[in-house]
C-alpha cells in the first residue's frame, strides 16, 4: 500500500540471496507482507554456496521446495586426487551418514547456489511474492514506529528491515555496524563455473590437482553440465577473464585450454572469517552474510545464512501478527550470534587443515539450549535441542506433522490434556512414548527446535504468552 506517495510494507527485505529468499518464503507463507529489493538486474549467477547441510535441508523441506533439492541436486562426490596427470587416489571429503527416524538427511546435498535461489524465487512467487530487482538502497533512517528507506525507486516504510545484502552489506555500513574477524589464508583464490568439453574429463569425482603452483579443484556440479574450479594463488590478483580461467587450468591439470568450452561465471577472494559486532539495530536486523562471512572450505556460510532466517521469520510473524512484544526479536540476535560464532570457527578450522568435515558441519547438533527461550527439560530431550523426526502413524512423520508456520504441542506417551487449536498457530499431536523424544509434553517452534518441555502442562500456558500464543485449557 502507499500513504502520502510512499510505498508501505511491513518488511522490507534488503538482498535475494539464498538468505533475503528463504525469509521472503517464510514471511509470505505466514501472511506478512514483506517487499524483497535486489541491486542486481538479475538473481546470483555463480556456483559459490553449492553445499547444503542436512540442517538446511529439513529447512527446505519445511519451506515446501524440499522436493525441488532433491530433483535438482544431489550427493556430494568423492574426492579424487591428480599429481603429474595421474590419478593417485579417491578419498571422501564428508561424513556420511545413512538416514535415520530421528535424521532424515545423513550426508550434505551439492546443489550450484544459483539453483537454490531459483527455487527459492519460485517458491515466494507461488506463495504470491517477488523480488524487485535493479533497486538498490542509498540511504535509512528509523524511528519508533519504524523504518524508512531510501532506495533508488523512492522511499518506503516498513515496520522492520532486514539486512540480507551480502558481506559488503550497505545496510550494515549505513548503521556504522563494524565487522570483527580476521584472514582466514592471506592467500587469492579464484572460483569460476565451467564446461568441459566431452569426456576431457569424468563427473563421478570431485577431482584435486596437486602442484607447486598451488591446488585446483574441479568439482562437478548435480543438475548441469558444469564444474565448479576453484585454484589458490600465493600471490597476485588471479586473472578472472575467461581467457585468464582457462590459463590456469591448463597449467595445472592434464586437460587443455580448448576443452574449457564455456567459462560461464568467475570470480576472486580472499577466504576471511568475520562476525558482525551486533545483529541488530533498532528496527534493522542483520542476517546471512551481512551479519558473518564464513571461509568457503567448511560449507557453513549458505547454511548459516538460511538459518538466520529460518530463526527470524516465525518471529516476526509473531510481533507483526499475534501480538508478541517486540522484545521477543531480540532473542535473534542472543540465539543465532553465538551459533554464526561457532560456526566461524568451524569453518576456519577445517580451511586451515586443523580439523575435518565431520558430524558438526551438519548442523544437526546445533541448538539453542542456553538461549533465552528454552524451558525445560522431558524425556529424552531438553529445551533447546532441535526436534528430531520420527513415525507418526497416519499423520505420516512427526516432520510431516511440523511443517509449516504453526507450533506444535507433542504429546509423547502422555494422556495429558491439552489446549484447545483451531490448527492455524498451534497444532497438537499424540504419540506413544519411546524414539527420540521418550516420555513428556513438548512444545516444538515453528522453526523445529523445542522451545518447551515438561512432564505436563504446568507452565506451559505462561512460557507460551510472550510468544504471542494464548492457550486455552477451558
Amino acid at each position: 500500500m502507499e500513504l502520502n506517495g510512499v510505498k508501505e510494507t511491513r518488511v522490507l527485505i534488503v538482498g535475494a540471496g539464498p538468505c533475503g529468499l528463504a525469509l521472503a518464503c517464510d514471511l509470505a507463507r505466514r501472511g506478512v507482507p514483506a517487499l524483497v529489493v535486489e541491486q542486481a538486474p538479475s538473481l546470483f549467477p555463480g556456483s559459490r554456496g553449492k553445499g547444503i547441510q542436512p540442517r538446511t535441508r529439513e529447512v527446505f523441506d519445511d519451506l515446501g521446495v524440499g522436493g525441488a533439492v532433491r530433483e535438482h541436486g544431489g550427493p556430494a562426490p568423492v574426492g579424487m586426487t591428480w599429481k603429474d596427470g595421474e590419478r593417485q587416489g579417491a578419498y571422501d571429503l564428508f561424513r556420511r551418514a545413512a538416514p535415520t527416524e530421528a535424521e532424515p538427511y545423513g550426508e550434505p546435498w551439492m546443489m550450484p547456489q544459483w539453483r537454490t535461489q531459483e527455487i527459492l524465487l519460485a517458491r515466494l512467487r507461488e506463495l504470491g511474492g517477488d523480488v524487485r530487482f535493479s533497486v538498490a538502497l542509498t540511504g535509512l533512517s528509523q524511528d519508533a514506529d519504524g523504518v524508512t528507506a531510501r532506495l533508488t525507486t523512492g522511499e518506503v516504510r516498513a515496520s522492520y528491515l532486514v539486512a540480507a545484502d551480502g558481506g559488503r552489506s550497505t545496510v550494515r555500513r549505513a548503521l556504522g555496524i563494524t565487522m570483527e574477524g580476521e584472514t582466514v589464508d592471506p592467500s587469492p583464490t579464484l572460483v569460476a563455473d565451467v564446461r568441459i568439453a566431452g569426456t576431457a574429463l569424468d563427473r563421478d569425482d570431485w577431482h584435486i590437482f596437486l602442484g607447486e603452483a598451488g591446488m585446483l579443484t574441479l568439482c562437478p556440479l548435480p543438475g548441469t553440465p558444469d564444474f565448479q574450479l576453484v585454484a589458490q594463488f600465493k600471490e597476485g590478483a588471479p586473472d578472472t577473464t575467461p581467457e585468464g580461467v582457462r590459463a590456469v587450468l591448463a597449467a595445472r591439470t592434464h586437460l587443455g585450454e580448448d576443452d574449457v568450452t564455456e567459462v560461464r561465471w568467475s570470480s576472486d577472494f580472499r577466504p576471511r572469517a568475520a562476525l558482525a559486532g551486533r545483529f541488530r539495530d533498532g528496527r534493522v536486523l542483520l542476517a546471512g552474510d551481512a551479519a558473518h562471512i564464513h571461509s568457503p572450505a567448511g560449507g557453513q556460510g549458505l547454511n548459516t545464512s538460511v538459518q538466520d532466517a529460518y530463526n527470524l521469520g516465525w518471529k516476526l510473524g509473531q510481533v507483526l501478527l499475534h501480538g508478541a512484544p517486540a522484545a521477543l526479536l531480540e532473542t535473534y540476535e542472543q540465539e543465532r550470534r553465538p551459533v554464526a560464532a561457532e560456526m566461524l570457527g568451524l569453518s576456519t578450522r577445517i580451511h586451515r587443515g586443523e580439523q575435518e568435515r565431520g558430524t558438526a558441519a551438519q548442523q544437526l547438533g546445533l541448538g539453542y539450549r542456553e538461549g533465552p527461550l528454552a524451558s525445560g527439560r522431558a524425556g529424552l530431550l531438553q529445551a533447546g535441542d532441535r526436534a528430531p523426526d520420527g513415525p507418526a502413524g497416519e499423520a505420516g512423520r512427526l516432520f510431516d506433522v511440523f511443517r509449516g508456520p504453526h507450533f506444535t504441542l507433542l504429546a509423547a506417551g502422555t494422556d495429558a490434556r491439552l489446549p484447545a487449536h483451531d490448527g492455524a498457530l498451534l497444532r497438537t499431536f499424540r504419540t506413544e512414548a519411546g524414539g527420540a523424544y521418550g516420555k513428556g509434553l513438548f512444545l516444538v517452534r515453528p522453526d523445529g527446535y523445542i522451545g518447551w518441555a515438561g512432564e505436563d502442562t504446568t507452565g506451559l500456558a505462561e512460557y507460551a504468552r510472550p510468544l504471542g500464543l494464548d492457550l486455552d485449557f477451558a
